[in-house]
């Protein structure tokens, strides 16, 4: 039942979006709580990992170290790139560059394990560049915009610190000391995670009903572009080094999905609400595109392909 819940994740994003929009009272007030709900988020995932996953990364170092070149290089520059050639306003380009900067989310982890993917490296993956993202993202975003918007560095980094760093260690030590309790609210952990993402979206949705009409449709086309770049990135440059079809869908959804949600909330703290809306529409579209490809992937009957080079 909570695993049917879950997987309506798109559904329930786009039901509380379209109220917030209508009913834009509801939500507005909740403006304070979108870092505390990110907080409980980042705390449930660090909760998901083990020390192993970190040991992963050794193991697994090529896939990987391609996964967080193209995380941190490819994708703030592709927002950036994007950004430019549609010449959006300073606010969105911001957004665009925040969701290019962060880590992947962790809704990539049950993408790849739909996918037929590699669940162990996709989860390394995300573990590794959420403590990446914690210095990189403030230095990304300083460097690729701090020419047109002031980026305070030093307090984003110590929000991420905050945001990030402490809800995943304590997550991750209470996951490694309390095993069996954990286990006893696994199950329920993706649903608290999407009721605050929800929230988290509306909330921005609502802050900005006056002038979404007038934003959305260029943003959402922004969006999808910069998604899809992701998702190809991973799987064409895996596919060149040769690796095997499972590495190579991981990495794409590794890459292609965002923890938007976390630049949702650092676009509200230091910037606007007109700047998360990038990281609004991509926490939705990127579950939508996600879970499309996923199930083509599913279905798909793999041909016989040459030996492929490990991930190590």
């Amino acid at each position: 039942m909570l695993d049917r819940i879950t997987q309506l994740f798109p559904v329930w994003a786009v039901a509380f979006s379209a109220l917030a929009f209508f009913q834009p009272t509801l939500f507005v007030d909740l403006k304070s709580q979108i870092v505390p709900l990110l907080t409980i988020i980042m705390l449930a995932m660090g909760v998901t990992l083990a020390p192993r996953d970190f040991a992963n990364v050794v193991k697994k170092k090529a896939a990987v170290g391609i996964g967080v070149v193209l995380q941190f290089v490819i994708m703030p520059l592709a927002a950036l790139l994007i950004s430019y050639l549609l010449d959006l306003s300073t606010e969105l380009t911001v957004g665009m560059v925040l969701v290019g900067s962060v880590a992947g989310g962790t809704a990539s982890n049950v993408m790849a394990f739909l996918a037929k993917g590699d669940v162990a490296l996709s989860i390394s993956m995300t573990a590794l560049s959420t403590l990446i993202g914690v210095v990189l993202t403030p230095l990304l975003v300083a460097l690729l915009v701090g020419q047109t918007v002031d980026v305070p560095v030093g307090a984003m980094l110590l929000s991420l610190v905050k945001i990030v760093l402490l809800p995943v260690a304590i997550g991750l030590l209470f996951n490694t000391l309390a095993r069996k309790q954990v286990e006893k609210i696994h199950a329920v952990l993706p649903l608290i995670s999407m009721v605050a993402i929800v929230l988290i979206i509306a909330t921005v949705v609502a802050l900005n009903a006056d002038n979404l009409s007038k934003i959305g449709p260029l943003a959402a086309v922004a969006v999808v572009l910069h998604n899809s770049i992701g998702l190809i990135a991973g799987y064409l440059c895996c596919r060149l080094m040769r690796f095997d079809r499972a590495v190579c869908r991981t990495v794409a959804l590794e890459v292609g999905l965002q923890n938007s949600g976390l630049a949702t909330a650092l676009a509200m703290k230091f910037f606007t609400p007109a700047s998360a809306v990038p990281g609004t529409i991509f926490s939705v579209w990127h579950n939508i595109s996600g879970s499309l490809l996923a199930g083509y992937w599913a279905k798909r009957q793999d041909t016989p392909e040459k030996p492929a080079r490990s991930a190590a």
